[in-house]
């Protein structure tokens, strides 16, 4: 009598204690150790400390401020101070004496400051005090003092204060533009906080998706080999649902490294090398989301979408800088004045006393003219300042056209995952549905496992179809607000004054 071929079986026992290792090993992956609900809202304020694009742009901030500092700085007084002391000895040929001596001591204090018209104000005083061994001088020693205050005024180039004050104004819209830009960035990291939050919700979800398609797959597979046992189910049924069990165990390992993956994206969004750090759960929000109205959004992204009011700001930024090229493009017409008083007497005391009413006085009054040949560097200075203008206006149409096709498109997007959401819903049910009953039929011995592991595959992509269709509405939605410029007031985000100062 031969002995049965007990390889089949051998193998089939191998297969299912592989297949039983297999689902111990879902049944034993770590879960979070914080079983507490991490909430978008925490996601994004710990991005708000943390996240390093929001620390780099501060510093630009902070150099655009102390850029306005600078400009300021050129209107700020200027001190000066001088001391000295000089020794001559020489002979007099006019006189008998020889070897004259003299010593003479010059102190004087200076303030020059630069106003916005464009004038430079100096004022200055001196105490001179001489000496010298020649008996015929009158003072010995002799102490002058005096007093001078100095204007400059240009009348034609470089005049006034719109000129004068570009680059101060200039860097006060720097201040503006580098606050929407951390506005800009702060939107940012908003939509992709809300974008890795939900992919993580999603993935997860994916991996409990994934965990019930290899817990089916695995109780197909111990029904096939009991039936198989009774002579019910042949050799091809029990492989076909072997098949399906490393099929399944092959979507749970892709799914749990899909979640590791998104945890990592959404720790590199919110901390600082906090990858070991294990999150708590996660779920997607569930308020109701309504149909967008397209010219809302659009008003809503013209009126505070920070690269665009940016772009505004640098309009105005060139249109001073037309302004003060069209007055460098003007001859030099400078008129000055000065007038001092000055007083000499034997002591210092009694020099500074007479100086206001003494009789030594000086006035002056200039007019000078400067007229480069033909100004033509500054001619063509002036015209490129004007170009530059008008390229920046066009390329600011430019973008607000960009802007309401890309509004367009986000308000598309949100009205076609709504539906799609809808859809996918009743695809999931519909997909339940045909495989309880493939599952039915099979249980009554009417249909296949190939059959039931089609039926089974269908529900797990219907599914995973549906989480993706929410997932994809909140992105797009994220997106959709990023436009308009509200992410941050959803979320109770301090923006500054930036958008009205760029109004």
């Amino acid at each position: 009598m031969s002995l049965p071929d007990l390889r089949p079986l051998t193998r089939l026992k191998c297969l299912a204690f592989a297949a039983a290792l297999a689902t111990t090993a879902v049944a034993q992956t770590p879960a979070p150790a914080d079983s507490a609900v991490l909430t978008l809202e925490e996601c994004i304020a710990r991005a708000m400390k943390r996240n390093f694009d929001l620390q780099i742009q501060a510093y630009d901030t902070a150099n655009a401020k102390e850029s306005l500092t600078i400009s300021r700085a050129g209107f700020d007084p200027t001190f000066t101070a001088t001391t000295s002391k000089s020794v001559s000895q020489a002979d007099v040929a006019a006189t008998t004496l020889v070897g004259t001596r003299s010593e003479l001591t010059d102190t004087r204090l200076g303030v020059a400051q630069k106003v916005v018209t464009g004038a430079t104000v100096n004022l200055s005083g001196s105490l001179d005090r001489s000496e010298t061994n020649n008996t015929f001088s009158t003072l010995n020693p002799a102490y002058t003092a005096d007093v001078s205050l100095s204007v400059k005024q240009p009348l034609l180039k470089n005049a006034g204060t719109t000129v004068n004050r570009a680059s101060i104004n200039r860097a006060e819209i720097g201040v503006t533009r580098a606050n929407l830009n951390y506005q800009a960035s702060l939107l940012q990291v908003v939509r992709d906080t809300e974008n890795a939050y939900y992919n993580l919700v999603f993935a997860r979800e994916q991996l409990k998706v994934r965990n019930s398609s290899l817990a089916l797959a695995q109780k197909l597979y111990d029904e096939n080999l009991t039936r198989k046992n009774t002579g019910v189910a042949t050799d091809l049924d029990v492989l076909q649902a072997e098949v399906g069990v490393a099929n399944a165990r092959r979507g749970v390992i892709e799914a749990e490294k899909a979640v590791r993956d998104r945890q990592d994206d959404l720790l590199n969004l919110i901390g600082q090398f906090e990858f070991g750090q294990t999150l708590g759960e996660v779920a997607l929000p569930a308020a109701e989301v309504a149909v967008p109205d397209f010219r809302k959004s659009f008003d809503l992204a013209r009126d505070q979408q920070p690269d665009f009011l940016s772009s505004k700001a640098a309009i105005k930024q060139l249109e001073i800088d037309v302004a003060a090229s069209k007055s460098a493009a003007l001859p030099s017409l400078d008129l000055g004045g000065s007038v001092g008083y000055n007083a000499k007497d034997r002591s210092s005391s009694r020099a500074l006393d007479r100086m206001p009413d003494g009789d030594g006085y000086a006035w002056q009054l200039d007019l000078s003219l400067s007229v480069p040949w033909g100004m033509r560097a500054e001619k063509a200075q002036y015209r490129t300042a004007k170009n530059t203008l008008l390229r920046e206006q066009s390329r600011l149409q430019q973008l607000e056209q960009n802007l309401m096709v890309q509004v367009r498109a986000a308000v598309r997007a949100v009205e076609t995952n709504l539906e799609s959401v809808q859809i996918a819903a009743k695809a999931t049910v519909l997909s339940e549905k045909q495989y309880e009953l493939e599952k039915a039929r099979f249980d009554a011995g009417l249909s296949t496992s190939r059959l039931v592991l089609e039926a089974q595959e269908l529900l797990e992509q219907a599914r995973v179809n549906e989480l993706q269709s929410r997932v994809n509405l909140r992105t797009a939605l994220a997106e959709l607000h990023r436009l308009e410029g509200s992410s941050l007031g959803r979320y109770g985000i301090p923006a500054g004054d930036a958008v009205a100062a760029a109004n």
